[in-house]
């Protein structure tokens, strides 16, 4: 069973991302990564040989020593224990293109789509619980590593998004409990981005009504 924890650590004024998943039981490990801007700052792994094959004990086991792993890397964020690479530089913002002819315009392609797939489109809400397994894949249907994706729950009465970073397989887990929807035209957006190259799910919502109380 493939899980993990995404978090956002704020020290000053600089956002770290962390991100740690288990990469299943073929290759038995627990890995953490560490972004800032979009670089992998920092990235730890251990294996879990001692706990195969799991069962139902040894699976309880396996998420505790996972969330131990991904709360130990935060602690050394904030605390400054933990010896983190130079940052990179703040994105350059875009400049306005300079105006060009109705016909070069016309003629200038389409850009390029990330391919997105919500893996566990049935199941991906028990309760108010969200847990969103995503896959991202390039043009090629290749899956792409280090894409940033976001999911935000749009005509929610307390607007928020939730970020994570896909491992090596093109794939990351977001986990979130869902805002209470306020309108009739909510829905479930996720994005994803590497580089310039965007791509979007977008999934209506519909709250469920109240049953009448029986008199």
């Amino acid at each position: 069973m493939l899980f993990g924890h995404n978090t956002n650590v704020t020290v000053g004024e600089i956002v770290y991302h962390v991100q740690t998943e288990d990469r299943g039981d073929g290759p038995a490990l627990i890995d953490t990564t560490v972004y800032c801007r979009g670089r992998v700052m920092h990235r730890r792994t251990n294996n879990y040989i001692d706990l195969l094959p799991l069962d139902i004990d040894r699976e309880q086991a396996l998420k505790l020593r996972l969330s131990e792993q991904h709360r130990v890397v935060i602690e050394e964020i904030r605390s400054g224990s933990l010896h983190l690479p130079p940052l990179p530089p703040e994105p350059k913002p875009r400049q306005a293109p300079a105006a060009a002819a109705p016909a070069a315009i016309a003629a200038q392609p389409e850009p390029a789509l990330l391919k997105l797939e919500l893996l566990n489109a049935r199941t991906w809400l028990a309760g108010k619980h969200a847990a969103l397994q995503v896959l991202v894949q390039d043009t090629s249907g290749s899956p792409l590593a280090g894409a940033r994706v976001v999911a935000r729950v749009e005509g929610a009465a307390s607007p928020a998004e939730f970020i994570a970073h896909t491992g090596s397989h093109g794939q990351t887990q977001l986990e979130f409990e869902m805002p209470k929807l306020a309108g009739g035209d909510a829905a479930l957006v996720i994005e994803a981005a590497y580089g310039a190259v965007r791509g979007q799910l977008r999934f209506s919502l519909r709250a469920k009504p109240k049953v009448p109380a029986v008199s």
